[in-house]
């Protein structure tokens, strides 16, 4: 068995400590490290069809997974009340211990197929953002900001340098992960691309109001949708006098365009990271939750003091 196999074997056996699970994903530094030796989280998504069915099991296997008030005062129903209504429909938990950017390791939702879909988006977002000319390296950057767009731990608690740090760090596997997106639009004439001295790619793209439009469409819907509340929703006429179905958002600007996403984005992010911090502090618990910020907050606190 080589490496790649024992550690998909490991990171798949921490499953057998809980109750089942219809998908699971484990992503960030621990599987593309470029320091072997160092210690890292293992981050999971854990993805079920019923939450409280699932909380009520993994209370009499792992009591010690939540705080100690939610199991007293409320078990499952309070936590996953807390995680619906509180939080974005996620219980979040640091430091559960066992003994032993995305790696999918189970999915029976067929979260691989959305995530398609999301990656696409998240391309198109990145375009809209980018000024005509661009590096690869620009690219992969962008993408990955747009996840702590308006999040409020950037503000105190994130390393200043992270985003720069997740792409130099997985820069193959951001490769990997949008080629074939990057590829399509290349046979659209989106992009068009040409060789560096360092052999990463120098990109140019189309910033006219078409190729915007479509852009726009491949956003996630709530996104146009609070894009749509700002501007109204028009008939798009095409360079070709092809008239659109009265759906599309239309702009006067490619800038219009940008400005306006960046404002949905940031809205987005900012409202559902304040709600997950909030819903996070009350299911770890105290003690747990000073710890995890607190070392957060020594993290950011380096990068912005290192020179």
């Amino acid at each position: 068995m080589d490496n790649k196999d024992t550690t998909h074997s490991h990171l798949l056996s921490f499953l057998n400590a809980i109750p089942p699970v219809d998908f699971c994903c484990v992503y960030g530094s621990t599987l593309h490290s470029t320091d072997p030796g160092k210690s890292t989280m293992v981050d999971y998504i854990l993805g079920v069809s019923d939450p409280l069915q699932w909380h009520s099991e993994n209370l009499k296997m792992n009591a010690d997974h939540y705080a100690s008030w939610m199991v007293l005062l409320g078990g499952a129903k309070l936590i996953t009340n807390v995680a619906d209504k509180l939080g974005v429909g996620v219980h979040f938990n640091p430091y559960v211990t066992w003994n032993n950017k995305v790696n999918m390791l189970v999915d029976n939702l067929d979260i691989e197929t959305i995530n398609s879909v999301n990656l696409r988006a998240a391309v198109s977002a990145a375009l809209l953002l980018l000024p005509p000319k661009f590096t690869e390296e620009d690219l992969y950057a962008k993408i990955c900001s747009l996840s702590y767009m308006g999040d409020v731990r950037m503000l105190f608690a994130e390393d200043r340098n992270k985003v720069k740090k997740i792409v130099q760090g997985q820069f193959d596997l951001f490769q990997s992960m949008y080629k074939p997106f990057l590829e399509d639009y290349e046979g659209k004439d989106f992009l068009r691309f040409s060789s560096s001295k360092n052999q990463l790619a120098n990109i140019s793209q189309d910033c006219g109001l078409p190729v915007t439009h479509s852009h726009i469409s491949f956003l996630p819907p709530t996104v146009r949708s609070q894009m749509g509340m700002k501007i109204g929703k028009k008939k798009v006429i095409s360079e070709s006098g092809k008239v659109g179905n009265g759906n599309e958002l239309g702009f006067g600007s490619r800038e219009e365009a940008a400005k306006c996403m960046q404002k949905a984005l940031r809205r987005t992010v900012m409202v559902s990271s304040a709600r997950q911090a909030v819903s996070g502090v009350l299911t770890v618990g105290g003690v747990k939750a000073a710890r995890y910020l607190t070392s957060k907050m020594c993290k950011a606190w380096r990068s912005w003091t290192r020179t």
